[in-house]
């Protein structure tokens, strides 16, 4: 539940800026000239790429010249036949990315690795260009896919204006891999059977299936702190603080309408049982989300129930828009991945100059304190 659900982005992965990086790419190159090999055989132009899904890719460039055409292909094909990858899915993989410079040269873009930084990249595949879905639908789980890009033929000003943005282009062509490890379709919910659904004091929920649940609000006063009631309890990981979490949830206000209902003001089963994803535990949510949900566990539904001052604020003059008061939500906790680190900050000029200062006093200190040793010793 962002501060402002509605208006919240997706996050960009890794791989969409990839992609964009590949937009200035003439059309004719991507169809039908864009060849997607058959599962059983690889254009033998592309690298080889040997390893398990899973761990880091190891790759051998050809002694060629990177290719002036796109390619694709399955290097490996999973054995979870049961779990096919969908057209709709949140997919989770590890990806990774390389610079193909010359004949038998390349080497790993720095930063573009999830094996890398230790965070797999979330996929969400409506979002995607057809070239990249096309050979990542209907292939099952635990499949690594590989991309070649050939050399940009940018204008010169297609090149100024990278220059300008502080983009730095490639040298060679790309080389992405894509290793499928994870996908949430819509619809997903956790799996089990309710063994609470609240009720007495609290809200009562009822849920069928694959659906929206609905949330029974009791004619009593709602609790003044933050109150979490599991629902079904999971069997997963413990949800840390700063990871990515996958949700389906809906929420509805305690307080009733008008019309004495408790509509929903916010679901992610209103937009198609789409997972949401969001950061947990770092103030990308409201703070009864950040608090009620660190420390849950993969596979947990969860009835939160926030007070005001834990949601959007007690009045609709503080809420600004959004809903006001004690808010009741009922989360089903899909799935939960490490984030990558945020990049260390480059140190400016004028830190290295202090830095340098720093150790020329320090040094100069060490002098004066040798030569105050020798005094002492020749006196003697």
């Amino acid at each position: 539940m962002h501060r402002r659900v509605a208006a919240l982005a997706v996050p960009l992965t890794a791989v969409t800026l990839v992609v964009s990086s590949c937009a200035s790419i003439p059309e004719e190159w991507r169809t039908p000239a864009f060849l997607r090999m058959n599962d059983d055989a690889l254009d033998s132009r592309l690298p080889e790429i040997t390893g398990d899904v899973g761990e880091e890719p190891e790759i051998t460039f050809p002694d060629t010249e990177p290719p002036d055409e796109e390619i694709t292909g399955v290097v490996s094909k999973g054995s979870g036949e049961d779990a096919l990858v969908g057209a709709d899915d949140l997919v989770i993989a590890n990806v990774a990315q390389y610079q193909w410079t010359g004949p038998g040269e390349g080497e790993a873009v720095e930063g573009q690795s999830s094996y890398e930084t230790g965070a797999p990249d979330l996929i969400r595949m409506d979002q995607m260009e057809d070239y990249i879905t096309d050979a990542m639908v209907s292939q099952p789980l635990g499949s690594r896919v590989v991309y070649y890009f050939p050399p940009l033929d940018l204008t010169p000003e297609e090149e100024a204006q990278a220059e300008a943005a502080g983009q730095e282009l490639p040298e060679g062509g790309s080389v992405l891999i894509i290793d499928m490890i994870d996908r949430f379709s819509q619809g997903a919910v956790v799996p089990g059977e309710q063994t609470n659904d609240g009720g007495g004091d609290l809200p009562t929920v009822t849920q069928d299936g694959r659906s929206q649940p609905e949330i029974e609000i009791p004619d009593e006063d709602a609790p003044d702190e933050l109150e979490v009631v599991p629902l079904i309890e999971g069997g997963g990981a413990e949800v840390e603080e700063g990871q990515q979490i996958i949700v389906q949830y809906t929420g509805v206000r305690w307080e009733a309408d008008e019309d004495g209902n408790h509509e929903v003001f916010d679901s992610s089963w209103n937009q198609g049982g789409i997972p949401f994803d969001t950061t947990i535990g770092g103030g990308a949510v409201i703070q009864g989300w950040d608090e009620g949900i660190v420390g849950q566990n993969v596979g947990d539904r969860l009835m939160l129930i926030v007070p005001g001052d834990m949601a959007y604020g007690e009045s609709d003059e503080e809420a600004m828009g959004a809903p006001s008061g004690t808010l009741v939500f009922v989360v089903d906790v899909l799935g939960a991945f490490d984030n990558a680190p945020p990049p260390e900050p480059e140190e400016s000029e004028e830190d290295a100059e202090g830095e340098g200062a720093e150790e020329e006093a320090s040094e100069g200190d060490e002098d004066a304190d040798e030569e105050s040793d020798e005094s002492e010793e020749d006196s003697e």
